[in-house]
């Protein structure tokens, strides 16, 4: 399969994800700029269209994530125009449709497809993934910047999973204990307030914290470094370090607290009708702004 170069993913001008490869990267970029690239399953499926396509492509040596906009991802779509929860799509793993499952089957069927089963597929990708991280990486954004082997943040970046408001543990791809030391995770969490980049570099989340000006171009240089390994030599290593995360635990820790999501997902249902606890975009987006912003 031959490189491509500015090719768009999905229907018509406006496509949720854009794809574009040359001279051993391939460039991924997030495209609803409009509503700060929150995922719906139309861009979930796509991404994961784009990241197919980079692991069948043997010119690119290594992938780069990044959001059009402002912002890098403002998470999961539970609030856009754009939602499209209740729609099926061909499904890429051997989970059922979770259009018409009764109770809490639909939910669980539907992110073990679209965003633990995905994001764990995209974290073993057998060529190295950076993450550009600009703006606001929030909730689900927090796993697709975790997904990738580097994060590279301008240090007007900020990170953030306020979700422990809607009484749920923390996102799907639940990584907090591995990318932050155990501690400073439940800061993270019980306050759900936003950690800034270089804060995000102490704890060793982030690989290296740029101007805004210079992102571009300091992901670009490192892509472009990487793109000279060998490519098997690259897929050992990365699969040799991943392997030391799973004999840590990291996937059986993941797979206990997505259960645990979904017990909470239950019992918000339960005793007030609604899964995310009575808050929608709007109200999740108010809980992360600063007071000076809340005067403004």
């Amino acid at each position: 399969m031959s490189s491509q170069a500015n090719e768009s993913l999905g229907l018509g001008p406006n496509a949720e994800v854009l794809f574009e490869a040359a001279d051993g990267v391939a460039i991924v970029t997030m495209n609803r700029p409009q509503y700060h690239n929150a995922q719906n399953s139309k861009m979930t499926y796509a991404l994961d269209e784009a990241f197919r396509r980079a692991a069948a492509d043997d010119a690119v040596k290594v992938v780069i994530l990044r959001g059009a906009g402002k912002h890098f991802s403002a998470g999961h779509d539970i609030g856009t125009p754009g939602r499209d929860i209740g729609e099926s799509f061909e499904r890429v793993s051997l989970w059922p449709d979770h259009v018409g499952k009764p109770g809490g089957e639909m939910l669980y069927t539907r992110e073990q497809e679209v965003y633990l089963g995905m994001c764990r597929r995209w974290r073993d990708l057998p060529k190295p993934t950076i993450a550009m991280v600009h703006g606001a990486c929030i909730a689900g954004g927090l796993m697709l910047a975790w997904v990738c082997d580097l994060i590279v943040a301008s240090d007007d970046a900020f990170f953030a999973d306020p979700v422990v408001r809607m009484g749920i543990p923390g996102v799907e791809y639940f990584a907090h204990a591995y990318e932050l030391n155990p501690r400073i995770a439940k800061e993270f969490l019980f306050m759900g307030e936003r950690m800034d980049a270089q804060r995000a570099y102490q704890m060793g989340m982030v690989n290296r914290v740029v101007p805004r000006a210079a992102l571009d171009a300091t992901v670009q240089g490192m892509a472009a470094k990487i793109a000279q390994m060998p490519r098997l030599g690259l897929s050992l290593t990365k699969q040799a370090i991943n392997h030391v995360e799973e004999l840590q635990g990291k996937r059986a820790a993941m797979d206990a607290a997505f259960a645990w999501h979904h017990f909470a997902h239950a019992h918000n249902e339960l005793v007030s009708g609604d899964k995310l606890g009575g808050f929608d975009a709007r109200a999740m987006a108010a809980s992360q702004r600063t007071g000076e912003e809340k005067a403004a």
